[in-house]
């Protein structure tokens, strides 16, 4: 009689300790952080990857070079290209300076023509020259006239001519213009830079390594605040809002729970099945909705550990 009497007093103090946990949390999930995957930008030899797994880093510091003299050389062989370009070009100065001079020319034998025409339309009046003579004057003048009107236009098609040869030369040169400046781009990106600050979670590439553009290099996380994703149910649902302050249970190992204060951010707008791994306070129920309760860490807290969470914590 007595060890049924003790029996039912053991089933007693298990289901009232059962019930207890029960109460103690209204949904359980997991530890997670947004993890970022740093890329190579570039291709080439990883020079330096000054990290490793574990250790912590900050926003905007240079961890590594990748191999910056491939984009160097190619750049000088633009620049080069550039130069070139002016060499190409033509200058129309020497050329019109000759057709100027020439006119200049012209022009005073036109003046003499003009003053030899009077002197013979002199002479004529007084029978001492021919009309013949007037003639070949006004001629020479007449071809002067046209040889000065020629200089003139071909020098206007000498400038135009030579300036739409260096325009066709020259409009290569904004494009390469343009590879310079794409080339000094891809070289500040052989800088390996970190984005966030963080801690280095896994370390993907060594020195020494040739990489690819796109290919991961390390994967990093802000765990200075670390989210708990817990799920709940329909009927807890209506319980809960965004920003609201809640309590965060994480097991300390001694039978006791540390206490920490957290924050929803995030409530899902539609369920889904329940999660094998994950526990929810009335495990009859087929759809759970995620929620995320954002929780400063003082540095115990870890992607994957586990945590409960108590609504009533205002």
């Amino acid at each position: 009689m007595k060890i049924w009497k003790y029996a039912l007093m053991s089933i007693a103090v298990v289901l009232a300790a059962c019930n207890s946990k029960d109460q103690l949390s209204d949904a359980s999930g997991t530890f997670e952080a947004d993890e970022v995957i740093i890329s190579s930008e570039v291709p080439g030899k990883i020079l330096s990857l000054n990290l490793e797994e574990g250790s912590s880093l900050k926003k905007d510091s240079v961890v590594g070079i990748i191999d910056p003299v491939p984009l160097q050389l190619q750049k000088a062989q633009v620049e080069a290209t550039m130069g070139a370009l002016h060499q190409k070009t033509m200058d129309v100065k020497p050329q019109v300076k000759l057709l100027q001079d020439q006119t200049e020319i012209l022009k005073v034998q036109l003046i003499n023509a003009f003053y030899e025409r009077a002197r013979v339309q002199n002479l004529i009046k007084a029978d001492a020259a021919t009309t013949k003579q007037l003639d070949d004057i006004d001629l020479q003048i007449h071809v002067l006239k046209r040889q000065i009107a020629a200089n003139k236009q071909q020098i206007k098609v000498q400038e135009t001519t030579t300036g739409t040869q260096n325009k066709s030369v020259l409009s290569e040169y904004q494009p390469l213009k343009k590879s310079v400046a794409q080339i000094d781009d891809q070289l500040s990106r052989t800088r390996i830079v970190n984005p966030i600050n963080g801690t280095v979670l896994s370390k993907y590439a060594m020195a020494g390594e040739i990489t690819a553009a796109g290919k991961a290099l390390y994967k990093i996380a802000d765990l200075s605040v670390i989210t708990l994703r817990a799920y709940i149910t329909e009927t807890q649902l209506s319980q809960i809002k965004l920003n609201e302050s809640v309590k965060v249970l994480v097991d300390n190992g001694s039978k006791s729970y540390k206490e920490y204060p957290g924050v929803i951010t995030m409530i899902a707008d539609k369920a889904e099945f329940t999660p094998k791994t994950i526990q929810t306070k009335d495990e009859r129920a087929n759809l759970v909705y995620a929620i995320k309760v954002h929780v400063k860490n003082d540095g115990l807290l870890k992607i994957g550990m586990y945590g409960e969470i108590k609504f009533d914590a205002r």
